[in-house]
């Protein structure tokens, strides 16, 4: 049975560019970093360091090659936020591109651009 997500695996075309928006921009940080040495390379962040789930920013290129038939897609990913509002100014005032805020019927969201244009989404989540 699963009981938990773990990880979540982000192709992207660049590391570094992508490490940089996510913990500059979007406030997460680093959990860990491995590179083997021959090119593989992957970073686990996360919004913060006791999150549950994780995010694995993976070399794009690299999986291409040494998985070929696997799907390198961007995922539908909805994050959470207490503060929605307060978590879209700040978006704004560091560039990110941000969406409206828009009224759902399980709360308020907006969505956001990576430095690729891979678009998230924010949930605002009130205990």
């Amino acid at each position: 049975m699963i009981n938990q997500v773990g990880q979540i695996m982000l192709y992207v075309n660049n590391q570094d560019e992508a490490l940089q928006f996510w913990t500059e921009k979007a406030g997460f940080s680093v959990v860990s970093e491995e590179d083997n040495g021959q090119g593989f390379r992957w970073i686990e962040i996360a919004p913060a360091k006791e999150s549950e789930t994780s995010i694995i920013l993976h070399d794009k290129e690299f999986i291409a090659k040494m998985q070929p038939e696997l799907n390198l897609n961007t995922p539908s990913i909805m994050f959470f936020s207490e503060n929605l509002d307060k978590l879209y100014k700040d978006f704004s005032d560091k560039d990110i591109t941000v969406g409206e805020i828009v009224n759902m019927p399980s709360g308020r969201v907006f969505n956001f651009a990576d430095h690729e244009k891979n678009y998230f989404a924010v949930m605002e989540k009130r205990d």
